[in-house]
């Protein structure tokens, strides 16, 4: 084979190699273009639809494939959403609670220190851009022009029943959308735990410590 022969059977070879690099990836690049369509801004009005917002809730019977940022830059490959294996039972109203129905609920008696330490991080997620780390209803979120919603110590949140706040994380409440989908069922009764603390770090007296602790108080007076 002559020298010319090969230099034109080489440039042959680079040429093809590069067409099958730019078709891979205008494949990505075709299928990116099917998830990120032209769309309105997350939250903002439209004049489609009667309540005024284009945000929509999805179609009932819609099952998630895939979520996140990994299926955001896969194609959908990756990222799979794995169903839950069953869904918790349904959970009275807020209507239908009453005082008796907290231990019910929440189980008072399993909430150990990791109980406290899983609801705090998750409300720490979840919860506390609204509500704030303290739970006084002043998170960021609030001070940027969101719905305050009301402290967690006033005396009302103070008294309700646990399963008023398994209601609210799980239905929604005013404002709120449900966190049904984003915690499950025992997160849910862990930030509840977490909230009773919360609520306790500003309303203990001196007689709620353990003899220890007190003794360890009256010592440094």
């Amino acid at each position: 084979m002559s020298a010319r022969t090969r230099m034109r059977t080489r440039s042959v070879q680079l040429v093809v190699l590069a067409l099958v690099a730019a078709c891979a990836g205008g494949c990505e690049k075709t299928a990116r273009n099917m998830y990120e369509q032209p769309r309105d801004k997350a939250l903002a009005p439209s004049t489609l639809w009667a309540d005024g917002r284009s945000a929509r809730e999805p179609v009932a019977g819609s099952i998630v494939h895939s979520a996140g940022i990994r299926a955001a830059t896969t194609s959908g490959r990756e990222g799979t959403v794995v169903p839950e294996a069953a869904v918790a039972p349904a959970l009275p109203s807020v209507a239908e609670t009453d005082a008796t129905a907290d231990t019910d609920i929440a189980q008072r008696s399993t909430w150990t220190p990791a109980v406290l330490a899983r609801g705090r991080e998750r409300f720490d997620i979840y919860c506390a851009p609204c509500h704030s780390v303290a739970g006084d209803g002043d998170g960021m979120i609030a001070r940027r022009g969101f719905p305050h919603p009301p402290s967690f110590h006033i005396a009302r949140l103070r008294e309700a029943p646990d399963a008023h706040f398994y209601s609210v994380i799980s239905d929604g409440y005013g404002a709120m959308y449900s966190y049904a989908n984003r915690v499950p069922p025992d997160d849910r009764r862990a930030i509840i735990a977490y909230i009773r603390a919360l609520q306790l770090s500003q309303h203990a007296t001196v007689a709620d410590l353990p003899p220890q602790a007190r003794a360890r108080l009256e010592s440094t007076r």
